[in-house]
């Protein structure tokens, strides 16, 4: 058996991949919860803007997890999207109404799904949420995406809360990564300036070379562990950094 399993969704792109690549624990196996997949991780192939694949995956967490007697199990939710980027009521509603799937509902629902399925285990739990500064900033043309993150955050502080009030058997954080060097920062650079007015300042980000390396903030990421912070904290790692 496994003394440590890590379940990682958008584990094939982005911080997800610079997640799986980076986890610190030996003897670890490692899942990669996404659509596309990588050969470097067993790979759950699941579509989170798809209700119907919260209840495959929350089976599946019961099946891997209950009465499991390993060491550690964390789960890292990265899966989201900013498309479509522009104006609500502008964008289209099938793309909008992804979005708010992707980035409101499902961190939620699989939050839940993963504490519930981890009620009888004796293992360390840790569940980390991947949010980012637009949770409390306005920048039009992410309505939805500023809003889910947003969502992300209290739904954090909440059930942290409530975990402080069971033993603390669940540790669960939100981490606002900061700008880094993903493919969402080649699709922000893209985008036409009237669907996204702060194009420019993300622009002058990237040239002046300040994009963040994405394995040094998954590495960042992990150290939050051994830290000691409140259940349901929400950790900028700028501030932190600072």
């Amino acid at each position: 058996m496994n003394q440590n399993l890590v379940f990682i969704t958008g584990g094939s792109s982005g911080i997800g991949l610079a997640m799986a690549r980076t986890v610190p624990f030996e003897d670890a196996q490692i899942y990669d919860i996404s659509r596309r997949g990588t050969d470097d991780f067993d790979h759950i192939a699941a579509d989170l803007s798809n209700p119907e694949s919260w209840d495959i995956l929350g089976d599946f967490l019961v099946q891997q997890l209950n009465d499991y007697a390993g060491e550690r199990i964390v789960f890292v939710h990265c899966a989201g999207t900013l498309a479509p980027i522009g104006f609500a009521g502008e964008v289209g509603g099938q793309a909008y109404k992804r979005n708010v799937l992707l980035n409101s509902a499902a961190p939620q629902v699989l939050g839940d799904a993963f504490l519930e399925a981890t009620q009888r285990t004796r293992a360390k739990c840790h569940l980390i949420l991947i949010s980012s500064g637009a949770a409390g900033n306005v920048y039009e043309g992410w309505t939805s995406y500023g809003a889910g993150k947003a969502a992300v955050d209290q739904w954090v502080r909440t059930a942290g809360a409530e975990q402080a009030l069971r033993g603390n058997h669940c540790r669960i954080l939100a981490v606002r990564p900061g700008v880094v060097a993903t493919a969402m920062q080649t699709e922000i650079r893209n985008t036409p300036a009237d669907h996204f007015p702060q194009l420019d300042l993300f622009k002058k980000m990237y040239e002046r070379g300040e994009l963040l390396d994405p394995e040094k903030v998954a590495r960042e990421i992990w150290s939050l562990l051994d830290r000691d912070l409140p259940n349901g904290a929400v950790v900028d790692l700028r501030e932190l950094a600072a």
